[in-house]
């Protein structure tokens, strides 16, 4: 199983339902001198130095049709990718001119933030506007240090474009933010996004495999996470992994769907042999047969006491 961190993931044409999310958006706010009730809908949010953008309740905004289909897709996909079983009530923003977010970490929202982009981003008019977090280099900037490496911009942060139907999916604890978007003053051509946490981590089971059965085996590996930060472990963050259960009940396929795990010294060497000794724990975990396959989504989360 690769070590691959996986605490920013970008997952494009998300749903079949950004065209009607869209379409709804521009109706409301297609004639400028219209007075319709269901215009007066923004929260002008300015805390200086910091944050300035539109905002309203996601939920509150779209036909309860659009918006719910939407809404359950997020949550499934939270479900399977993350073990995440819910969602925070998302809001929905738009950034025009002067709007931006400055660097920040969301915390304690959730273990996982999101954004979701409503923004037709190849026909934009405006500058900027893209989400930006700080680089793992950045993170642990003296570990591995070069005095004669130039540090520009480009070394210090990663920017994820706003893509119409792109959602980005991070670790919130890594400084976040939105570079300031320049040149329009109209919402319809702003940066539109509705954004959020998922929260609620749990196992996710899809299949005939009963969840007291699997936390026994939970409760195993707990038991050994729990030996190992004894003799010396230190890692924090969560880690989601899916493996199969076959109606044999033998344990195949683990992987790793989302990382956030962190070594206080950077050390990816102690985050891979965990990932490792974690893969072959549940390998070697045995089930009862049942009456078909099954696959489960764990979310592990590892917390300083």
């Amino acid at each position: 199983m690769a070590n691959n961190r996986k605490s920013v993931l970008t997952i494009d044409s998300f749903t079949g339902n950004a065209k009607a999310l869209r379409d709804h958006f521009e109706d409301r706010f297609a004639d400028p001198r219209s007075t319709r009730a269901d215009r007066f809908v923004w929260d002008y949010w300015h805390v200086p130095g910091q944050y300035t953008a539109l905002r309203t309740p996601a939920y509150h905004f779209f036909p309860k049709k659009i918006y719910e289909a939407f809404h359950n897709e997020l949550v499934w996909w939270g479900r399977r990718n993350l073990g995440c079983h819910d969602v925070s009530p998302p809001w929905m923003s738009c950034y025009i001119d002067g709007c931006r977010q400055e660097l920040h970490g969301d915390l304690p929202h959730g273990p996982w933030a999101f954004v979701y982009s409503l923004t037709p981003w190849k026909k934009r008019k405006f500058r900027g506007g893209e989400t930006i977090l700080l680089k793992e280099e950045i993170l642990n900037f003296w570990h591995g240090f070069q005095s004669t490496r130039s540090l520009e911009r480009e070394h210090i942060v990663t920017e994820v474009p706003s893509l119409f139907n792109r959602l980005t999916v991070f670790d919130p604890r890594i400084p976040h933010g939105v570079n300031e978007v320049k040149g329009v003053q109209d919402v319809l051509d702003g940066r539109l996004v509705i954004h959020g946490w998922f929260v609620q981590p749990r196992p996710f089971i899809e299949g005939p495999l009963s969840t007291k059965e699997l936390q026994v085996r939970i409760d195993d590996l707990s038991g050994e996470i729990n030996r190992l930060f004894a003799e010396g472990l230190d890692v924090q963050g969560v880690l989601s992994m899916r493996f199969e259960v076959s109606a044999q009940g033998r344990v195949s396929r683990p992987q790793v769907l989302s990382n956030a795990l962190r070594h206080p010294g950077g050390d990816q060497r102690i985050e891979k042999a965990l990932l490792k000794h974690i893969a072959q724990f549940l390998e070697a975990a045995p089930f009862r047969k049942q009456r078909g396959p099954s696959s489960v989504t764990l979310p592990l989360v590892f917390e300083a006491t």
